[in-house]
């Protein structure tokens, strides 16, 4: 708002008439402003010359913009600002004004905590009472000056527990795993409430993408039956292992990476990464998940199913002959079903979205196989897995031989 003036508009007035009257006893104008201006006070002569001016052009004795045309302008000016303002409000408060809910009082305080001195909060309150989401300044004010609640207070702390336990498992979680692991902890709190305050604090699980095909059928290799038939259930580990390979494009060039994974406990036995996908890289996988066990002193024995698509790799002769070799039963799935191997489908779309897709941009081999080596480690002794019961494999693998006794299985070499 402009500075009001110091003389009231009778004075201003009285000075132009004078002026207007004096004139003839005086050579120059100016000269009649000077007199009039000392006659009335006013303390620089430029003042008085400024008001006979602007009643020249109110009058249209001279062109120039009069006094209602330039008030017009300042409304004009003050209404834009306002609008300005009030779609600058609306833009930072466009998250919660498109739910059909109103947002709760204590996430409209902290809206105008956050904005109060870019707008102020009588423009914010008003904005946004315009528009649907009623609040006055007044609950503003009583809501800051009024106590804490308790509830406010354990709010707090479950943001602060639920951003270390989002920040700690790769920020992948949503409020449902989120949940489980604060129970885990000990922390008593609604599945509903952790949404919330995952809401308030912005943070989202991981979301699958689409899955890209990386093997290719072989018709010149015979396949093995398929012996699993979609169930996806085993009595035990070691029973039923599924493999499969996915690609990650680095500055290098493409990385393929090969998973097996134990269908009883959803573990990530054993893994290998390579610049080509020849059998060389499921070999490896498989090598590395019979090593593993054989180390952890469960080793694999007869029974052992080993499942994977049609893939050239895994149905070469090199590849089943190396499961001959170590007593192991091949299965494949039919030709371009990717349910018939949906369980490994779901373990490298948890790989890639969890990881790839959130921790690139990758440089080389190197880096992959260091980020997939921690990966693999957290996803098994860490995440919480749904289908065994929200807790991690190595944790479920453990509780099952605590309750059952497992007939030793002496390793060949």
């Amino acid at each position: 708002m402009a500075r009001p003036s110091r003389y009231p508009p009778e004075l201003r007035n009285r000075a132009v008439r004078m002026v207007a009257e004096v004139r003839p006893d005086y050579l120059t104008e100016w000269s009649a402003m000077k007199a009039v201006a000392a006659k009335l006070g006013v303390k620089h002569a430029e003042t008085v010359r400024s008001w006979v001016r602007k009643a020249e052009v109110d009058a249209g004795g001279r062109p120039g913009t009069t006094t209602e045309e330039s008030a017009e302008l300042k409304r004009l000016k003050r209404e834009n600002a306002e609008l300005k303002r009030a779609n600058e409000i609306l833009k930072a408060a466009a998250g919660f004004l498109r739910g059909r809910a109103r947002p709760a009082t204590q996430v409209l305080i902290a809206f105008i905590d956050a904005f109060r001195k870019v707008f102020g909060v009588e423009p914010i309150c008003r904005v946004l009472s315009e528009h649907g989401t009623k609040i006055a300044p007044s609950t503003y004010y009583a809501a800051k000056s009024r106590p804490v609640s308790p509830r406010a207070v354990r709010d707090e702390r479950l943001k602060s527990e639920i951003t270390r336990i989002y920040r700690a498992n790769y920020q992948v979680y949503g409020a449902r795993k989120i949940w489980r692991q604060l129970h885990r902890e000990g922390h008593v709190v609604a599945r509903c409430t952790v949404e919330r305050l995952m809401r308030e604090l912005g943070l989202q699980g991981a979301r699958r993408g689409k899955r890209v095909r990386t093997t290719v059928r072989d018709d010149g290799h015979e396949r093995a039956g398929d012996l699993l038939r979609r169930d996806f259930t085993a009595p035990a580990p070691n029973r039923r292992w599924v493999a499969d390979f996915t690609h990650v494009a680095t500055w290098a060039g493409v990385v393929y990476v090969a998973f097996v994974v134990d269908v009883f406990s959803r573990a990530v036995v054993g893994w290998a990464a390579a610049t080509t996908k020849q059998t060389r890289l499921v070999l490896d996988a498989l090598d590395m998940a019979l090593w593993r066990r054989d180390r952890a002193g469960r080793p694999v024995g007869p029974g052992l199913v080993h499942h994977s698509d049609a893939g050239s790799q895994y149905t070469s002769f090199r590849f089943t002959t190396h499961l001959i070799e170590a007593g192991i039963d091949a299965s494949i799935g039919t030709v371009g079903d990717a349910l018939d191997n949906a369980l490994m489908e779901s373990a490298i779309g948890l790989y890639k979205i969890e990881l790839i897709k959130r921790h690139g941009p990758w440089k080389n081999l190197t880096g992959v196989e260091l980020a997939t080596a921690e990966y693999v480690d957290w996803y098994n002794t860490t995440r919480l897995h749904g289908e065994i019961g929200h807790v991690p494999p190595d944790e479920y693998e453990a509780s099952y031989f605590q309750n059952h006794t497992e007939p030793q299985v002496t390793a060949t070499t």
